[in-house]
């Protein structure tokens, strides 16, 4: 019996009917761009989040997780009201609490569940440990409950959860990557059609190594930059007369900045816009065997996000410009930013080199010790047991 079916026993006296896992993901590049109807090539994390559970028959939610001091967290099926989430120590319980209410608004039958949770997802680093949370969860009662779910309509069910009963403002790439990544593989998603491709990724093969850069600096999306950001898109996409500035051509972009009066609308779009391109050009990288020759978009990627969409900070920035000056091939911040974690593409020998860099950059600038670790294109979620 695993460590997480074997708790989710002591803590309910009975076995879980299973249990299920789904990974946290990065995002190689095509940040932002998901509520924008645009192309992100995210891929999935080894480091995942697993769910055991099984149904109840009374209407009652009882959560538990291991990484949170709340307790069994106790809620009734019938009284869920994205007006009234759980609160304060009890606040990540919204995340699976949202998914049973998503369920339930999309007509599906859900009568109860004991959960009891356990993840190596780090929190708040940018590597989508919600999205992980709400994807196990959804398929966990997919299976419980023989719900007739596709991933990419899980995927969307999760998405609903963080937007309408979380209330961030999210777009479907993290829960699309956590729910239909394969191995070996980045996922380049389409997040108007939610078309998928997969496409290989194997940096060992190459002799290169992918690292991911946890600065320690905690990105909270629902404080209102998030929303403002994608605020700030609809309404240029309105001012320009696109249905999303998915819809603008990358050839068309000069022009459509001369259209817009306010500068801070013109950055955003030129990032979008650049953002799109980007994860085309480096899709084509990826299909030709040329994945050095990714680094300097990477790079590029993270200007576009520092500069045009304000998301960065200064521990992203230092580590970015020392993973560079070091020998890394690129490196930009991912996730949603204000902190979180940023990739850097080396060399597989220069990791130790690369990663004492940055650990001394931290230390000289006073920062948190960053946590750096080689990161490998994993599955999607599944069930364990």
């Amino acid at each position: 019996m695993s460590r997480t079916a074997q708790e989710f026993k002591e803590l309910y006296g009975h076995p879980p009917e299973g249990v299920w896992a789904a990974p946290g993901r990065v995002n190689l590049i095509g940040e932002h761009t998901d509520y924008n109807d645009g192309f992100a090539l995210p891929f999935a994390l080894p480091q995942r989040t697993e769910v055991a559970a099984s149904p109840r028959t009374d209407g009652a939610l009882r959560f538990h997780s291991a990484d949170a001091p709340s307790g069994v967290v106790t809620l009734d099926l019938a009284a869920l009201d994205p007006a009234r989430p759980p609160q304060t120590a009890e606040s990540w319980a919204a995340y699976p609490a949202g998914v049973v209410w998503a369920l339930l608004e999309a007509g599906l039958p859900v009568r109860g569940v004991d959960l009891h949770v356990r993840s190596d997802v780090p929190n708040g680093a940018g590597l989508s440990s919600s999205a992980a949370l709400e994807v196990a969860t959804a398929l966990a009662l997919t299976d419980l409950y023989g719900l007739p779910l596709t991933r990419p309509e899980l995927a969307a069910l999760a998405r609903r959860a963080e937007n309408a009963y979380v209330g961030v403002p999210c777009g479907v790439m993290d829960q699309m990557a956590s729910a239909c990544s394969t191995e070996g593989h980045a996922l380049h998603l389409d997040t108007r059609s939610l078309e998928q491709r997969h496409i290989p990724f194997d940096c060992a093969a190459a002799g290169l190594r992918l690292l991911v850069i946890d600065t320690r600096v905690k990105h909270a999306l629902a404080d209102g930059a998030y929303a403002r950001r994608r605020a700030s898109c609809h309404e240029a996409a309105a001012e320009l007369g696109v249905p999303a500035l998915r819809d603008l051509p990358y050839e068309e972009l000069d022009q459509a900045l001369d259209r817009l009066g306010d500068p801070v609308r013109r950055r955003r779009v030129r990032h979008v816009v650049t953002e799109n391109e980007r994860v085309v050009r480096i899709e084509e990288l990826l299909r030709a065997g040329r994945l050095r020759e990714t680094g300097p978009l990477l790079s590029e990627g993270h200007r576009s996000l520092r500069d045009d969409y304000e998301v960065s900070c200064p521990e992203l920035d230092l580590a970015v410009a020392t993973a560079e000056a070091a020998g890394a091939y690129g490196s930009r911040m991912t996730g949603g930013g204000f902190g979180g974690s940023a990739l850097a593409l080396i060399d597989a020998d220069a990791e130790e080199p690369v990663t004492r860099a940055v650990t001394e950059a931290f230390a000289r600038a006073g920062f948190k010790p960053p946590s750096i670790t080689p990161a490998a294109p994993s599955a999607g979620a599944t069930r364990l047991l």
